[in-house]
């Protein structure tokens, strides 16, 4: 009993991330405050395609590439269990971690001192997750491509597009039976903030978190990250291999600005439509419900794919490609500075897990790309909070300044 009681905090449940967001009431008029909402979700929206997402792909690019560069030192079987392993640890601990910094990031919650360990604690942990995440991701293209290779060994031979399409179609069938379809998406439709939970607490297929299943816990997590996870690794590199084999592949520059145009071109019908899709999916139920969210997501992974290949392809392309070592390291770098000066270093992680249609009406095709919204209505928060205390004070200051009656005026 103390072991389980060791792993999991004692009748404490994990934290869930909530999948949407929705704002509190405004105190404005309802067709201004919707105004402003549509407004925040369209720059929310820029700034994930073209600010986040770019700087994702250059750090998932700069490492990746630094990792083929000494590839003896990262053999495909390893690093892919090597990721598996630490995605798996701390999956495992999420609670406990969170537990240990609740407070820190609150303005009351602590002295500045614990306020900057916990930051620097905070980032530690976060790369060390970004090399996890890419040792996985890595590993699995390198294993899926062996395979292939083994079966068949000529790279011309014409049964080997066919091949790549019958695996990945076979993981995507396998994941969308598990309702982890979703989980395929990433930047720039995910985009996740650094502090608080989003830091260390991430969900799992079964959410098993009580302290009294702590084997169906560690189950639940071995199943996320080794088969769900694995599986959306699979999907993505059939995908992208096939698009290295049908997209121009005699013109690689060509191939990757095609990539890219089409990409962007479907993120943005696909935003375009996220109104109406949520509202047709509000009104459906069971089946057709999860269809359409299905189809809808499909579509915006191919909007995905092609934004990662086209813009990971035009920095080996454009930027330094004659000193690899110089580029890779740059984009490493640069790009993971900015992304934590920007608060949104969370967004580089490939962890937890959607279910699909999970969220009630039509909130499951909602994209959260959440940044400028949470700014501004914390920003509303601390003005209403603001204005209650100076009414209360107000109140008080009344109430004190009131003269006593005396005995003959009440008679």
């Amino acid at each position: 009993m103390a072991a389980k009681e060791s792993l999991l905090s004692v009748n404490e449940k994990v934290p869930q991330l909530t999948k949407s967001f929705s704002l509190e009431s405004c105190s404005e008029e309802t067709t201004e405050c919707d105004c402003k909402e549509v407004g925040y979700g369209i720059g929310d929206a820029l700034f994930s395609c073209f600010v986040v997402a770019p700087l994702v792909v250059s750090v998932w690019r700069g490492t990746w590439n630094l990792m083929d560069i000494h590839k003896d030192y990262f053999p495909y079987a390893q690093t892919f269990l090597l990721g598996i392993v630490i995605h798996f640890s701390f999956a495992l601990v999420r609670a406990q971690l969170h537990s240990r910094s609740k407070g820190a990031w609150s303005e009351s919650g602590g002295s500045a001192g614990r306020w900057l360990r916990e930051r620097l604690l905070s980032k530690v942990y976060t790369y060390i997750f970004i090399l996890s995440c890419l040792n996985h991701w890595r590993g699995g293209w390198g294993l899926l491509d062996g395979f292939v290779n083994a079966m068949l060994p000529n790279t011309e031979d014409p049964h080997r597009p066919v091949l790549y399409a019958a695996l990945t179609i076979s993981f995507y069938l396998c994941a969308t039976v598990l309702r982890s379809s979703r989980n395929i998406l990433a930047s720039p439709y995910f985009l996740v903030t650094d502090g608080k939970e989003a830091t260390y607490i991430f969900t799992t297929r079964y959410n098993k978190n009580s302290s009294r299943e702590t084997a169906l816990y560690i189950l639940d997590c071995v199943f996320s990250v080794a088969v769900v996870g694995s599986l959306v690794v699979f999907v993505w590199r059939g995908s992208w291999a096939l698009l290295d084999i049908f997209l121009f592949p005699d013109d690689q520059v060509k191939s990757y600005w095609i990539s890219l145009i089409v990409g962007y071109s479907v993120v943005v019908v696909t935003f375009s439509l996220q109104a109406p899709i949520r509202w047709v999916t509000a009104r459906l139920h069971g089946a057709p419900r999860l269809l359409l969210a299905d189809v809808y997501h499909l579509v915006s992974f191919i909007a995905t794919v092609n934004i990662w290949r086209g813009f990971w392809g035009m920095l080996d392309v454009y930027f330094f490609p004659e000193t690899p070592k110089l580029s890779n390291w740059t984009t490493h770098i640069v790009s993971i500075v900015l992304l934590m000066l920007l608060n949104c270093s969370n967004s580089i992680l490939v962890r937890g897990v959607y279910i699909d249609a999970e969220e009630p009406a039509g909130e499951c095709v909602v994209f959260p790309c959440h940044y400028l919204r949470l700014f501004f209505h914390k920003e509303r928060t601390k003005k209403r909070h603001k204005r209650a205390l100076a009414a209360a004070a107000a109140r008080k200051s009344e109430e004190s300044n009131m003269p006593l009656q005396n005995p003959e005026d009440k008679v």
